[in-house]
């Protein structure tokens, strides 16, 4: 199929599918083609200069609300960001451009991101983002914060898509809806130009239909950027490469080497559905039965992480969303102006939605002189211990620490497999009677790789048994892939190795 009638197709899969609400900006298919041809010509101009072509050429890609771009507004979802321009575009998406990629829309999200626990793409002012599974009748979630970008690519209304993950944002979306969700080692892709939600979690993911693709959007939105201060140094990059293939080498890796593969106790969970551990418990026997060995181990910190996690994320969360106060940024609400204090209030409390205030004065309390030493900092020594614990667990050292912070347990694992989440999605109309309790802690499964800066991979897995009745029922269950820090190719080579059974 040509790349111009791939286009066309995904332009009907949008109106096809427009109901599930996964666009809030979609492009127009004139700009598109035109867009289209002006990549064209750019391709034709880097192969006559003996240039390869990039693996994405002509793809259209859906981007994130919260990525900006210049030529669709970025409002997060917010009423206090409505209309939105940004004067520039995100590093990612300039990489997207050079590459030949067409920008196929802004998709819809929780409100800033906050999404996952209590949020599943439905805190958005664009409205709720639908899953194009059903059970009885019922729309089933998406996910959060990524579900539209999700959706874009489930539905092919995209050949791939752009997401943030600050706990599980791109993966849990993709488990949910079939897709592949993959958020990299943190700093290996530049978050100049994402609207931050909590700047030491947050990261640029890739959704797409498989793992190939995912691959390919990113190498080319990876690499460093030094307009991002936590992008990762190019020297840094090359010294992380040389240290993960010679300790491969003495670990006698070959093109096609036996892998040791640890199972968390931890992620075993008394809320795991039985569909979803029977199919965990499915694909680790089927790769043992190609020779790889399968290793139980403990990840104690794990227990703490969530909770940490929800100290951290919205502490950083009030002080990156403290300028949206209808003066700097954000949209000034209507009325008397008073004294400041009083335009800063009114201006928030109308721009703002409830889960984001949620858990603004949750991280403005936290932050607090009479909590930060009770809250706060007890929460960073958690991150620290769920980083040894994953330290301790791989056979790799970390790349940028001189040593194990512990000795070895004896697990020396090349890779975690575990669920990406704990259930298959659930119905929307049951999600405003849940327990709020329950559903934060929908995140467990995701927030270590998040707290420690892991590369993981949701990989779709089709399910042995019916999750339902009728044809629209959900067909598979995520697998969620860890290595160790700045092993993403490893990942993405455990994922097309598990595709492929």
């Amino acid at each position: 199929m040509s790349l111009l009638r791939k286009a066309e197709q995904c332009f009907a899969n949008q109106q096809a599918y427009k109901l599930l609400n996964a666009f809030v900006t979609p492009p127009s298919l004139g700009a598109v083609l035109q867009q289209h041809k002006q990549d064209l010509q750019a391709a034709d101009e880097r192969r006559n200069q003996g240039l390869e072509k990039s693996p994405i050429d002509g793809q259209l890609i859906a981007i994130k609300d919260n990525i900006c771009t210049t030529e669709q507004p970025t409002t997060c979802a917010s009423a206090i960001l409505g209309g939105f321009h940004s004067p520039f575009p995100a590093t990612v998406v300039e990489k997207l451009k050079s590459a030949g990629a067409l920008i196929a829309g802004k998709t819809n999200l929780d409100e800033f991101g906050m999404g996952r626990g209590r949020s599943h793409s439905t805190k958005s002012i664009h409205g709720a983002v639908k899953n194009i599974y059903k059970q009885e009748g019922d729309d089933l979630s998406a996910g959060g914060s990524s579900g539209g970008s999700a959706i874009a690519v489930a539905t092919g209304q995209c050949d791939a898509a752009l997401g943030t993950d600050t706990g599980g944002s791109v993966r849990l979306p993709a488990a949910y809806t079939g897709a592949v969700g993959f958020k990299p080692s943190y700093g290996m892709v530049s978050r100049w130009g994402v609207v931050a939600y909590a700047n030491s979690l947050d990261t640029v993911g890739v959704l797409a239909r498989n793992s190939s693709d995912a691959r390919n959007v990113f190498d080319v939105i990876k690499g460093y950027d030094p307009h991002d201060p936590t992008s990762i140094l190019e020297s840094t990059r090359v010294r992380i490469t040389e240290h993960i293939l010679k300790r491969k080498s003495e670990l006698g890796w070959g093109s096609a080497p036996t892998l040791r593969i640890g199972v968390p106790r931890e992620y075993n969970t008394e809320e795991l559905q039985p569909i979803v551990r029977r199919t965990w418990q499915n694909i680790l026997r089927q790769l043992q039965g190609m020779g790889h060995s399968i290793h139980i181990l403990s990840l104690p910190a794990t227990k703490m992480a969530l909770s940490a996690y929800y100290v951290l994320a919205p502490a950083e969360a009030s002080s990156n969303l403290a300028k949206y106060d209808g003066v700097r940024y954000g949209n000034r609400s209507s009325g008397r102006e008073g004294s400041a204090n009083v335009l800063y209030a009114r201006t928030r409390g109308a721009g703002l939605g409830e889960e984001v205030k949620r858990r603004v004065l949750l991280g403005s309390y936290s932050l607090s002189a009479a909590a930060i030493d009770n809250y706060f900092i007890q929460a960073q020594k958690v991150r620290r211990l769920v980083q040894e614990d994953f330290n301790n667990a791989f056979a790799l050292q970390h790349p940028l620490l001189k040593s194990k912070s512990k000795p070895s347990r004896g697990a020396d694992v090349d890779i975690i497999l575990t669920p990406t989440a704990q259930s298959l999605p659930p119905k929307l109309s049951s999600l405003s009677r849940s327990d709020p309790v329950q559903e934060y802690s929908a995140d467990v499964l995701t927030v270590p790789a998040s707290l420690a800066g892991l590369p993981s991979l949701s990989l779709p897995v089709p399910i042995s048994s019916p999750a339902g009745s009728g044809a629209d029922s959900p067909k598979s269950v995520g697998m969620q892939i860890l290595a160790q820090f700045g092993d993403d190719d490893l990942v993405f080579d455990v994922a097309r190795m598990v595709e492929s059974l």
